[in-house]
């Protein structure tokens, strides 16, 4: 691994396990060699923020983003998550009244050329995996994988304390029927 990709990954680890509650102003930029991302948002309001995303070091015909999303951006990374040479950008955008809900929002380099999503599967939708999901998730990347944790809680009361056990679940990036890309669950297992 690189200076470069060690210092990132430990930047993101101090983020993710801040324990400031206030979300603030976003403005960062993260690079894979001579391309990457530019994000900004104010973070601003709890429900939705707007988005800016300059695109660096791609091919003048790429064209930046801009987007809403609900909640607010705590951190980034990017990381060849599709294995294809370029770099790949990840938001993670908190939610909820003590911000403790996340989801992830995707965006792959097609060569440099344009930019196409990575969608990110809501936990809720996975019957097997929701069961006792009350949110605190904590997210490391490691070669490209995409790691998520976060703490059981008795599905019969999600406002009781968590239980000891904690929920692990590995992502990898493959290609989708219409062209895009999406997190797949690799393996989940549980721990205490």
């Amino acid at each position: 691994m690189n200076k470069g990709k060690l210092i990132l990954m430990l930047a993101l680890v101090f983020l993710f396990f801040s324990s400031n509650a206030q979300i603030k102003r976003l403005d960062t930029l993260a690079q894979l060699g001579k391309s990457g991302y530019r994000v900004y948002t104010s973070n601003k309001s709890n429900e939705k923020n707007a988005v800016n995303i300059k695109l660096v070091g791609f091919e003048s015909e790429a064209r930046d983003l801009d987007f809403v999303v609900e909640g607010k951006i705590k951190s980034i990374a990017v990381e060849d998550f599709n294995n294809d040479g370029f770099p790949d950008l990840l938001l993670f955008v908190y939610s909820g009244t003590d911000f403790s809900k996340v989801n992830v929002f995707g965006i792959a380099s097609e060569e440099n050329k344009r930019c196409v999503p990575i969608f990110f599967p809501d936990i809720r939708d996975d019957a097997k995996l929701r069961v006792g999901y009350n949110g605190h998730d904590e997210f490391t990347i490691i070669e490209g994988n995409l790691f998520r944790k976060f703490p059981v809680y008795n599905p019969d009361n999600l406002n009781s304390p968590p239980t000891d056990v904690k929920r692990n679940i590995q992502y990898r990036v493959v290609k989708s029927d219409k062209g895009a890309y999406k997190f797949q669950v690799v393996r989940t297992y549980e721990s205490k």
